[in-house]
């Protein structure tokens, strides 16, 4: 990840506000919020406070649109060690298909509907774009309702993207 900030007047008035712009590039995925470190000094004393930014991996997503054979076909292709994780894991909130798709878009997978062939089922997929290269993500979410549980599996091009993506939604469902 890169950080790119401006730099700010050495002086600042009391109660006075500076917006301060932050760039951030994703070079690949990455599974910790970043951290800045803000540095001053206030009458007299230096001041050194270390801050997460709360940025995902997920914001560097963008949702994709692909019918049944081309997932599926995809789906298959992703096979490899590392490539996919699947939870089982409780709801959290109320199992309610639009705040579902809701969520899978805000983590930057486009809902594919009609492509699993349980129409309870939710398909995703979305590309995460990094610097110089794009990592595939699919996800399949299969709710129960009766048990108030839901099983998410997601495939990945790039290893271990796939464990990051459940654990990060995961939280949120």
């Amino acid at each position: 990840l890169r950080l790119e900030g401006q730099r700010v007047p050495q002086l600042i008035s009391a109660g006075a506000q500076i917006p301060q712009t932050i760039k951030a590039t994703a070079i690949t995925a990455f599974a910790e919020t970043p951290l800045i470190q803000i540095t001053f000094n206030a009458a007299g004393n230096p001041h050194n406070m270390v801050l997460r930014l709360p940025l995902l991996v997920n914001k560097f997503s963008k949702g994709t649109s692909m019918g049944a054979q081309d997932f599926f076909m995809r789906w298959k292709n992703l096979n490899q060690p590392g490539q996919e994780c699947q939870k089982v894991f409780k709801a959290t909130k109320a199992m309610d298909n639009d705040l579902v798709r809701g969520k899978m878009q805000g983590f930057g997978f486009q809902t594919l509907d009609g492509v699993d062939p349980k129409p309870d089922n939710f398909v995703g997929a979305g590309i995460i774009v990094c610097e110089g290269s794009q990592i595939g993500c699919l996800l399949r979410l299969e709710p129960s309702k009766s048990a108030q549980m839901y099983r998410m599996t997601i495939r990945s091009s790039r290893e271990g993207v796939a464990e990051l993506l459940v654990n990060l939604l995961s939280q949120d469902l």
